[in-house]
């Protein structure tokens, strides 16, 4: 961005060189690369960081330079003689896409004399690397430059018989003539101004050629407006068309500071065309903003930047920065003004003192701070899950943002949860937008990605932080551990190939929970819109549910492009943390043999074989050491809607050897148990 030194002087006093003046910017945060002499001028070239869009705006470099050398900033008054006729009569507002525009101003200047712009204005434009074109034009060029608040001139009698000004999205398919003489195409999720009939310009963006200011035009209404950034970086990127307008939005314009613009615009046509400006402005606001309150500490400060600064000098930076401020006890609340949207935490503020404190200024040393020198509990036990999985699965790492189809492509409903998302303030595409509520989707993607390199047989984990919205500044972050198979395992000579299916991610589970020396858990049926109806389960830990585990629903591996069969889980790590007991205690081996006996019986179809473990464990029998289930029956050999299960039941005791018939006993009553509550039968 080139700056004309001559024009920024008309704000500020600057008794530096060019050479002294860039380095003191460049060292409070406001790179300049370089300066080059221009017709009697000193060209600054800029290099702004995204976040100081504002300093697109001579007054606001300005008032930086003010800061810096405690020069009083010199903000041109506005002298604006109104014609007897009001604005009202001539042309409405309506805005009917608020998100996306949320104020829209507008003045009518009439019987303007189009010409060229006098020569100190060509000359502060083409030193800006902006052409002169006429001076209506350049009149809005040059407050867009001063102000860092773009605006738009239309040709008013080229507006339609309805003189009304609509704000609204584009139809699908919509076409449109910009001024560049180029035909594009719109879509519904881009914002026009139009006379009530037909497009006139591409809101925030460029203006039509069917309203455009010519040689003859006459009556001029100019606009000053505010609109989504998001929305018009989108549009731009889409149409490949950038201008300086939308450089401007897509930064944060000022809301508050549009009016300014408008009467300045108002005035210098007045002075310089000729025109009669309409009393009154067009301003349609709905939903007037207040600007944010922020607390800051100076203890705060100096802890950060390991300074001394005192209290009363810090106020000093920030009213030289033009912040309103008071003080409650021993704090600073400061109002944050719209032209600085860059600034939301106090940490941003502390920043603010550090640029005129000045960085040099800053002590160096190392950063000071007391080292644990170990692992704490839940650490460790992370490590501990990660050195698991790796014995199985390979990791992988994926990004925290996601697109938000991805929730359409799990088929999750419109009230789901998980679409409350955190979304981000400055994307750097749509597909990377939101931040992620879950792990399913990056372990999609790993999936398809690696299927697409014809890598078949696959089984990875991830261990990530999701993102869940609260009234907080910062959103509550909790950890998953999610996994997800396709294929089959690695074939060697010591063991065939099994399939990485649902069994697989379900005995990894119950591995991992006999590592943790977890026995009190339970895997039930469940439904989960992006897993496989009848092939998913939740897995309870004392009772509460701690994960989900399944077969992946055929629509959602359709919706990745993914043609083979995939099973996942998506584990909270933090709960399960949670419900780990006391450390295990040794127990004795017992000295007695153990008795085995092997039953099995007929039951009812529906009839969960948990259910039946259920049942036996549920009677606390002493003498049953444990129960295994080792076959599940349904076919020929048994009656139609029943099945057979059979388990290997173990008894021991650890104070003398078992009879035959305490065993036998034993065994009536568990079956005894299971006809009664079951309606179970022998096989």
């Amino acid at each position: 961005m080139g700056v004309s030194l001559n024009w920024l002087k008309k704000y500020v006093d600057i008794g530096w060189s060019p050479e002294e003046l860039a380095q003191r910017l460049t060292m409070a945060g406001i790179a300049v690369e370089g300066w080059q002499e221009q017709g009697g001028d000193t060209v600054l070239e800029l290099d702004l960081t995204p976040n100081r869009g504002d300093c697109l705006g001579l007054i606001n470099l300005a008032r930086e330079v003010s800061a810096l050398n405690g020069q009083e900033l010199r903000i041109p008054e506005i002298q604006i003689k109104p014609a007897a006729q009001k604005v009202e009569d001539y042309i409405k507002v309506e805005i009917a896409a608020r998100d996306l525009c949320p104020r829209y101003a507008a003045r009518l200047v009439k019987n303007v004399n189009i010409k060229e712009s006098p020569e100190w204005m060509q000359e502060a434009l083409i030193n800006s690397g902006i052409r002169p074109i006429n001076n209506i034009v350049d009149i809005t060029n040059y407050v867009m430059l001063e102000t860092n608040q773009p605006l738009h001139a239309f040709d008013y009698n080229l507006l339609g018989d309805e003189k009304r000004i609509l704000v609204r999205r584009a139809g699908d398919g919509e076409k449109f003539t910009t001024l560049d003489g180029v035909e594009r195409v719109l879509d519904s999720e881009m914002l026009v101004i139009t006379d009530g009939r037909k497009a006139v310009a591409l809101a925030g963006i460029m203006g039509g050629e069917n309203s455009e200011i010519q040689d003859d035009t006459c009556d001029v209404l100019l606009e000053s407006a505010n609109f989504q950034d998001t929305s018009i970086r989108k549009t731009s990127k889409r149409l490949g068309l950038r201008s300086d307008s939308s450089i401007r939005f897509e930064k944060g314009a000022d809301i508050e500071g549009l009016i300014y613009a408008l009467n300045r615009a108002a005035a210098l046509i007045q002075d310089l065309a000729g025109g009669q400006v309409l009393e009154g402005i067009c301003d349609i606001y709905p939903e007037p903003r207040t600007p944010i309150t922020l607390t800051l500490r100076p203890e705060r400060v100096n802890y950060l930047l390991g300074t001394d600064i005192n209290p009363d000098e810090i106020k000093q930076y920030l009213q030289r920065l033009k912040f309103n401020l008071k003080e409650q006890d021993k704090q600073f609340l400061v109002d944050i003004p719209f032209y600085r949207p860059d600034i939301q935490m106090e940490v941003d503020l502390i920043e603010e003192v550090a640029r005129l404190y000045g960085y040099g200024n800053i002590p160096a040393g190392l950063p000071g701070g007391e080292s644990s020198g170990r692992l704490n509990p839940y650490q460790k036990f992370r490590q501990r899950l990660n050195e698991f999985m790796a014995q199985s699965l390979s990791e992988v790492v994926n990004y925290s943002f996601i697109n938000p189809k991805d929730f359409d492509r799990l088929l999750l409903p419109a009230d789901s949860p998980l679409r409350n998302v955190v979304k981000i303030a400055n994307p750097l595409s749509e597909e990377q937008s939101v931040m992620r509520s879950l792990l399913l989707p990056g372990l999609l993607e790993t999936i398809k990605r690696n299927l697409a390199r014809k890598n078949q047989d696959l089984a990875f984990f991830e261990m990530g932080q999701v993102f869940i919205p609260t009234n907080e500044l910062l959103p509550l972050e909790k950890l998953y551990l999610g996994a997800i198979v396709t294929g089959k395992s690695e074939p060697n000579w010591l063991k065939q190939q099994v399939e990485l299916d649902f069994f697989f991610l379900k005995g990894i589970m119950e591995d991992l929970l006999q590592e943790l020396g977890i026995s009190d858990y339970e895997f039930k049926e469940t439904q989960n819109p992006s897993y496989h109806p009848g092939r998913t389960a939740s897995l309870e830990v004392k009772g509460q549910e701690i994960a989900v585990i399944g077969e992946l629903h055929p629509l959602v591996l359709e919706n990745y492009d993914i043609k083979e069969r995939a099973s996942a889980f998506e584990l909270d790590v933090e709960k399960l943390f949670t419900l780990l007991g006391a450390a295990s205690k040794m127990e004795s081996i017992s000295r007695y043999p153990a008795v085995e006996r092997d039953i099995a019986i007929l039951l009812d179809q529906e009839i969960k074989a948990s259910r039946v473990l259920s049942v036996i464990k549920g009677m606390n029998n002493p003498l049953l050491y444990d129960l295994k289930l080792f076959d599940l029956y349904s076919g020929t050999q048994v009656t139609k809607g029943q099945k057979s299960v059979a388990f290997k039941a173990i008894f021991q005791s650890a104070e003398r050897t078992l009879t035959d018939a305490e065993v036998n006993h034993s065994m009536d009553s568990i079956l005894e148990q299971l006809k009664k509550q079951l309606g179970a039968v022998l096989r």
